[in-house]
């Protein structure tokens, strides 16, 4: 990519506009930096769920298939990021969507159908799941609010959809690789 940050500050930022690999000036609340900003946040979050797996794998030797699947996510992320930020970079590939598919799969035939509505919760790492679920949905909108505007590789979105999923499931399998049973949502009591 050959891409490689010398100095951290350039003052060019200063008064709300960024640079593109183009050299296109774009506000930093640009739909394209917005999204930028959104995979950033969720690479971030996924950075967290993965420490918090690997320490708590020792306890719990089932986890390590879930920090196999979801360490490679974060460097996709960061490709998608460049994806972005420099149009003619497109990394993300089909078979990347496949794995997380195959994935799924796989985690959905353990855990079997889900018959209720859960909530994030039962455990921090479940909870940690789940943010990242959220922030992939997020991501996902802004991603989808750019591609109204610039239309993008269909691989970047049905990427982060794909991987919205993945963090869900993920969600359940690290709760019944805990032993944790999954929070169920109770509707509100009628009056």
């Amino acid at each position: 990519m050959g891409y490689r940050l010398s100095k951290i500050y350039t003052r060019t930022g200063d008064k709300g506009e960024t640079g593109l690999s183009s050299g296109r000036r774009v506000p930093k609340d640009h739909p394209r930096i917005e999204a930028i900003g959104e995979i950033d946040t969720l690479n971030s979050q996924l950075g967290l769920l993965i420490a918090e797996l690997v320490e708590q794998q020792a306890a719990r030797p089932g986890l390590s298939e879930l920090i196999d699947v979801l360490t490679p996510c974060q460097h996709r992320l960061f490709d998608l990021g460049g994806e972005l930020a420099m149009p003619e970079y497109q990394a993300l590939e089909a078979a990347e969507v496949a794995r997380l598919e195959a994935a799924i799969d796989q985690w959905n035939d353990e855990l079997g159908p889900l018959e209720n509505f859960i909530l994030p919760g039962g455990s921090r790492l479940i909870a940690q799941a789940h943010i990242c679920r959220s922030f992939a949905r997020s991501a996902e909108r802004r991603v989808q609010h750019l591609n109204a505007e610039e239309p993008l590789r269909e691989i970047v979105l049905a990427y982060l959809n794909r991987l919205s999923d993945l963090l869900f499931v993920a969600a359940r399998l690290i709760g019944r690789r805990q032993s944790v049973n999954e929070v169920l949502w109770q509707a509100a009591p009628k009056a």
